[in-house]
């Protein structure tokens, strides 16, 4: 990281830099240049580009931290690929619970892992080889009242002693200049490396991307999917919690957390009165079987995550729809019952089908006041469109 970018970040936490950003924390899209033409006849024109790039890091970083991001700092890859606050408090909250006190957080990044940790009361030794990362990390740290608990360390990951340590969380890297990674020996450090390192504490968890084939999970390890309002987020691998299933989805807010991984796939067979979609941690979890025996349900298509049952049971882990109409899918009939309906707010879902939503939904041209739900699905007996309305509220 070139010098001149980090000595631009430390102005930033000048009294200078400071006045600049509370003028800047409430500024308006397209106000960039006018703010900026302004600033500069009363501030260094480099402060001043600095500032509104923060401000701007900031204001996207809202999403992920709340009101945090107006007191932290952030650069852009940091906003990208920090963990989201409460992601991150639930995977706090876990390692607290292990009866961890003190941990090696290898990767920090901007230090949203590390935050979330200090606040669980443990503390945090955040490491990262990135000069202008670690810099914003203890800035980070400082900012929010944490540097009593958080140590920041520039250094090599695979070189950092932490013997003495309850636990170690790494958070690879799995993005290149040529965009996502997806062969996890080359995240870096490689998935291998991270697994070794995961079994030297006592305790240990490593991020990964949320579509890691369930045969590359360690043996003894217990693999977490996290969803973050209905979005999956994350996968974790967790070793030493002496977990007894080998999978665990977790819904954010809640949390709501499902194990298992032992059941069989449930049988498929025809469509009910409802229908449920399993949230996406569920599925990635492939604990799908595990909400068809909480519902009573069954599949409409062995290859499709739809569970359909006869009865409307209360689960946090999938939407459930009340189904009117469950017919071969068909455009022209679709139209014709949107338009018979007064239909102008359409919902569509789909799985299995090659079929684009808002192309459809082109195609359809709703107009009314009433609103509907239009699943499209795959299923061994033809592509079926089934209409309804989301049966949260009555559950």
């Amino acid at each position: 990281m070139a010098p001149v970018e980090i000595d631009a970040f430390k102005a930033l936490l000048t009294d200078q830099g400071q006045a600049l950003l509370a003028e800047l924390r409430e500024f308006k899209p397209g106000e960039e240049l006018a703010l900026a033409t302004r600033l500069r006849k009363e501030h260094p024109a480099e402060l001043v580009t600095a500032a509104i790039g923060q401000a701007h890091l900031r204001q996207r970083a809202r999403a992920k931290f709340g009101t945090d991001a107006d007191a932290m700092y952030f650069t852009p890859n940091g906003v990208e690929q920090a963990t989201r606050r409460s992601v991150a408090e639930w995977r706090a909250g876990r390692f607290a619970a292990l009866g961890v006190r003190r941990l090696a957080d290898l990767c920090c990044g901007i230090g949203g892992d590390a935050i979330a940790l200090a606040r669980a009361g443990v503390h945090v030794l955040a490491v990262d080889r990135d000069p202008l990362t670690c810099a914003v990390a203890t800035a980070n740290a400082a900012a929010l009242g944490l540097t009593d608990l958080v140590e920041v360390r520039e250094a090599d990951v695979t070189e950092v002693d932490v013997a003495g340590y309850d636990a170690v969380f790494t958070d690879p890297a799995r993005r290149t200049a040529r965009g996502r990674v997806f062969d996890p020996e080359a995240y870096s450090p490689p998935l291998s490396w991270a697994v070794e390192a995961a079994r030297r504490t006592p305790y240990g968890a490593l991020k990964v991307a949320p579509g890691i084939p369930h045969e590359l999970v360690p043996e003894g390890a217990e693999a977490e999917w996290v969803s973050d309002h209905g979005e999956v987020k994350e996968a974790v691998l967790w070793f030493g919690t002496g977990a007894t299933a080998p999978h665990r989805a977790t819904l954010l807010p809640g949390p709501h957390s499902l194990t298992g991984g032992h059941l069989p796939d449930p049988e498929a067979g025809p469509v009910g009165r409802y229908l449920y979609e399993p949230d996406g941690a569920v599925i990635r979890a492939h604990q799908v079987a595990e909400v068809a025996e909480q519902v009573g349900g069954r599949l409409i298509d062995p290859r499709i995550a739809y569970v359909t049952s006869d009865r409307l049971v209360r689960t946090p882990y999938a939407h459930a729809y009340e189904l009117t109409d469950v017919l071969p899918y068909n455009v022209k009939k679709l139209k014709a019952l949107l338009k018979e309906r007064r239909v102008g707010t359409v919902v569509i879902k789909k799985r299995g089908v090659s079929v684009t939503p808002e192309e459809l939904r082109k195609q359809l041209r709703p107009s009314g006041p009433n609103e509907l739900t239009v699943i499209l699905a795959r299923t061994d007996h033809g592509p079926l469109m089934m209409l309804g309305q989301p049966a949260g509220a009555a559950m």
